[in-house]
């Protein structure tokens, strides 16, 4: 078995299955024309700023800072700071139209689902143009199968709040056709940090898995998520709380002066010349040490999990 996944930055990776079920280094998917796949990757170059999409990485020299992306090597300068982001690209891999051979299906950050189909075979990978299939509110996560049990591939698709839809497919197994989304399961928790609890909850981000977990003849559903829960802690004493408010209030002009500095590299006051910028970001790396320092006398106020959560198909 191989193993293929999504990145936050975009790009998808295809891990070779070995003996003893280990796997060979990652390798980047590309398309039949060569271009690493990553939907809505690439570079942005605008008239102030230049934002890249993608597996991108920034390094600092005596020279300057620089990010390398795909062979190129770019300078971060005051005139034109970079920014990386990502694409958030989730993959399931199934043979979407028929032909006997595995077809990717991509969802994105921005809720849309595509077909990237291999216009190869089954031993030669040739992957074309994506097409736009289905599309949520953000944060795809798609997972193509047979979901209503009638001989073709339906599409079921997760979102940022924690839903899950089906794309029921009215076509056929060569020729799908996708009717409207019909939600499957509701959205979960708000990410709202003033209301996370110590209640263990469904969040958000919904990823898919579907199978037959109790082997009952239904097709039924994994769903992962991310979600802020408040740790199991004792309630600090009177001492405690004194020292946190202390250190809490000793944090707000050191917070507030980060956010200031990082509006001068980023902001539409930002500084102007290489030097003020190297000056800046030598205080922005003194005041995160800073924070991260007194934070880390504080309690934590919440924590990150992923949970997984079963959905048993109902028989009726």
């Amino acid at each position: 078995m191989d193993l293929i996944s999504g990145s936050w930055p975009g790009e998808i990776f295809f891990f070779k299955g070995g003996p003893d079920h280990n796997f060979a280094a990652p390798e980047m998917i590309e398309d039949k024309d060569g271009n690493i796949i990553n939907i809505g990757g690439g570079i942005q170059e605008k008239s102030n700023q230049i934002l890249i999409t993608g597996n991108a990485k920034f390094e600092q020299t005596e020279e300057g800072t620089f990010v390398y992306y795909r062979g190129r090597k770019i300078e971060n300068t005051p005139e034109k700071p970079i920014g990386i982001t990502g694409s958030a690209s989730a993959v399931s891999v199934a043979d979407w139209d028929g032909d006997g051979d595995f077809d990717l299906i991509v969802g994105t950050i921005r809720g849309k689902v595509y077909l990237i189909p291999n216009e190869g075979t089954a031993e030669s990978f040739a992957f074309g143009k994506e097409q736009q299939i289905a599309s949520v509110s953000s944060r795809a996560g798609p997972y193509a199968a047979d979901w209503e049990g009638d001989g073709d591939l339906d599409l079921l698709v997760g979102a940022d709040d924690g839903s899950v839809s089906l794309f029921s497919n009215t076509g056929s197994s060569n020729s799908p056709e996708l009717a409207s989304a019909v939600q499957l399961v509701p959205p979960g928790r708000s990410m709202d940090r003033s209301r996370v609890s110590k209640e263990v909850a469904r969040g958000s981000r919904s990823k898919i898995c579907v199978t037959d977990w109790n082997g009952d003849g239904l097709l039924d559903l994994l769903v992962g998520d991310f979600c802020l829960q408040k740790p199991d802690l004792p309630e600090p004493t009177a001492e405690e709380k004194a020292e946190y408010d202390r250190i809490r209030k000793e944090l707000e002009p050191i917070q507030q002066r980060f956010g200031e500095l990082i509006q001068k590299l980023d902001g539409p006051s930002r500084v102007k010349t290489k030097e003020e910028m190297e000056k800046i970001q030598k205080e922005i790396k003194e005041v995160r040490e800073k924070m991260t320092e007194l934070s880390s006398k504080l309690p934590d106020e919440y924590e990150r999990h992923g949970w997984v959560w079963l959905f048993l198909r109902n028989k009726n």
